[in-house]
């Protein structure tokens, strides 16, 4: 069992009335009810764009932790993106939890024209991005990087970030690769379906089981090695039903898993039952996955609460 204590954070997109009031009253009720942090999608649908959206939300609250689960790569160049983050980090007076992933929603880069490359491509190209963000956040001084995909030239980057050696890095993914990597690079792995198809559909279901969870965080272990007690694991819940009968919910949730009822009930992505069994399961899950950081989605925050203010820094 890991030492980690819980934390939560609200994934939102914009303001509930779609103005920057709301938007800085729903940071504010989200730091009030507990909440570590309030996280953003980096997609080009429906939201706000992450960088000025979390600068707002950086002047709204004192204490909440801000970010984005996560940064797409492939349109955040990441010699830019270290300078918007240590910008975030000082607006916010160290506040920023820095993310970067490989990009994966096939129809953000249909819609921007991006050429959608391999897995192989976006991962490697992934890989060197991380150090090259790293390396510009992290060296108080000139930072040069020769890489196949990224160059930087004995640059120093300035403002410098208020957290040192610089804000934690949040690294998710779904496949062996990214997650073994996320573990030798990252303070925070989040532990996401694997999303290789680009669609993120009903198709992932299955890769989001309890046996390939655990699968998953095996992997993050054997890699991190002894550094493996220091990282925090993080996992998105995306669907949360508070109800009295969840074992009739999970009896018609389990096939679409491909696993047994009683097995659906403890799937990351998914919260079910009373907030008295929430509140076990995520206990449950902290014992047999070691995953203590939660990211909520936009609908459930609030309903969450209880839960939060009951698990939050236990």
């Amino acid at each position: 069992m890991t030492d980690h204590k819980f934390r939560f954070a609200a994934q939102l997109s914009k303001g509930p009335e779609g103005t920057a009031t709301s938007w800085a009253e729903q940071a504010r009720r989200v730091e009030d009810l507990g909440y570590s942090a309030l996280l953003m999608p980096d997609h080009f649908g429906d939201q706000l764009a992450p960088v000025p959206a979390l600068a707002a939300v950086a002047a709204a609250t004192t204490t909440l932790r801000l970010g984005s689960l996560v940064f797409g790569n492939d349109y955040r160049h990441p010699f830019v993106l270290a300078k918007e983050a240590a910008t975030l980090d000082v607006l916010s007076e160290g506040r920023l939890e820095l993310s970067l992933g490989a990009g994966w929603m096939k129809t953000d880069y249909e819609e921007a024209g991006l050429t959608y490359d391999t897995p192989r491509v976006r991962v490697e190209r992934f890989e060197e991005a991380v150090q090259v963000l790293q390396g510009l956040m992290r060296t108080d001084g000139p930072f040069s990087f020769d890489g196949d995909y990224y160059q930087v030239h004995e640059h120093s980057l300035l403002p410098r970030p208020v957290q040192l050696p610089g804000p934690p890095l949040i690294i998710g993914g779904g496949g062996k690769r990214v997650l073994s990597f996320a573990a030798r690079h990252a303070d925070i792995v989040s532990i996401n379906a694997n999303l290789r198809d680009g669609t993120g559909g009903p198709e992932t279901a299955p890769n989001m089981s309890p046996e390939r969870t655990r699968e998953k965080v095996a992997w993050v272990k054997e890699a991190a090695g002894s550094r493996f007690d220091d990282l925090e694991l993080n996992a998105h819940i995306g669907f949360v039903m508070i109800t009295d009968d969840a074992s009739g919910i999970v009896e018609a949730m389990a096939p679409h898993f491909g696993i047994e009822a009683g097995d659906a009930l403890h799937v990351p992505g998914v919260l079910l039952g009373t907030l008295d069994e929430m509140i076990e399961e995520l206990q449950w899950r902290r014992h047999e996955y070691g995953i203590t950081y939660w990211s909520i989605e936009s609908d459930s925050w609030e309903d969450l609460a209880p839960v939060v203010s009951k698990l939050a820094g236990t």
